[in-house]
C-alpha cells in the first residue's frame, strides 16, 4: 500500500513535467518522439517501482522479527494469564470445597438432628434417638374374644397421645404389659407405665399376674418417660 501511494505521488508529480514538456516540443515532436518520451517517463515509474518495492521489503524485513517477538511475547504473557486465573480459580475451588465440609455439612446434619429430636419428641418416639437398645421380637400371649371371662382390657395411653388397647386374661403375667409395650416401641430403659388414678408408677414383676398387681378392671396405664441421669 504504502509503495502504492509513492508510485502515485511520483505519478503526479510527472504529469506537469509531461505537460510542460509536450507544450515546449508541440511545433517540433513527432509520434515517434511521443512514443519515446512516454516509454521512459514509464520506465522511470518501472523502476521508482522496483526501488520502492524493495526498500518496502527490506524495511520490512527488519520490523518482522519485532512483531514476531511482540506476538510472542504477548502469547506468553496472555498464557501466564490464564495460568494465574487458572490457579486461583482452583485455589476458591478448594476454599468453598473447606467451607462446605467443615462449616456447612456440620451445621446441616446438626440442623437435620435437632428436628428430628423435636419430631421424636412431639411424638413420643425419643427412644429412637437411643444407641444400643436392641427391641427384639417379644411374644405376646393370643388375645382372648370378647366374650371370655376372666379378662380385662388394658389401654395403653402413648407420651404423643395415642391410645392402644388390648385384652388380657387376668391371670396373665404383668410382665406381657412391659412385653407389649416394648414391642410397640417404648423401651423400658428410657419408659415406665404407671396407672392414671391415683397416678402412681406401676409394679411389674414376672411372678405376679395382672390381678395381682391390681389390674382386676379395664385399665388406663400411662407411658411416661423415664427422667435421664446427665
Amino acid at each position: 500500500m504504502a509503495s502504492r501511494g509513492v508510485v502515485g505521488i511520483f505519478f503526479l508529480s510527472a504529469l506537469p513535467l509531461l505537460c510542460l514538456e509536450l507544450r515546449r516540443g508541440i511545433p517540433d515532436i513527432g509520434i515517434k518522439d511521443f512514443i519515446l518520451l512516454c516509454g521512459r517517463i514509464f520506465l522511470l515509474l518501472a523502476l521508482l517501482t522496483l526501488i520502492i518495492s524493495l526498500t518496502t521489503s527490506w524495511l520490512n524485513s527488519f520490523k518482522s522479527p519485532q512483531a514476531y517477538l511482540k506476538e510472542e511475547e504477548e502469547e506468553k504473557h496472555e498464557k501466564r494469564q490464564k495460568l494465574v486465573r487458572k490457579k486461583q480459580q482452583e485455589a476458591q475451588g478448594e476454599k468453598a470445597n473447606r467451607y462446605i465440609e467443615n462449616v456447612l455439612k456440620p451445621h446441616q446434619e446438626m440442623k437435620l438432628k435437632k428436628l428430628e429430636e423435636r419430631f421424636y419428641q412431639m411424638t413420643g418416639e425419643t427412644w429412637k434417638l437411643s444407641n444400643g437398645h436392641k427391641l427384639g421380637v417379644f411374644d405376646l400371649p393370643e388375645e382372648p374374644p370378647e366374650t371370655a371371662k376372666e379378662t380385662v382390657t388394658v389401654a395403653l395411653r402413648s407420651p404423643s397421645g395415642r391410645v392402644l388397647r388390648r385384652r388380657f386374661f387376668k391371670s396373665c403375667s404383668s410382665q406381657v404389659l412391659l412385653d407389649w409395650m416394648m414391642r410397640l416401641g417404648y423401651h423400658t430403659s428410657l419408659y415406665s407405665l404407671s396407672t392414671s388414678f391415683p397416678r402412681r408408677p406401676l409394679e411389674v414383676e414376672g411372678g405376679l399376674s395382672l390381678g395381682d398387681v391390681g389390674i382386676t378392671v379395664d385399665t388406663v396405664l400411662n407411658v411416661e418417660e423415664k427422667e435421664q441421669s446427665n
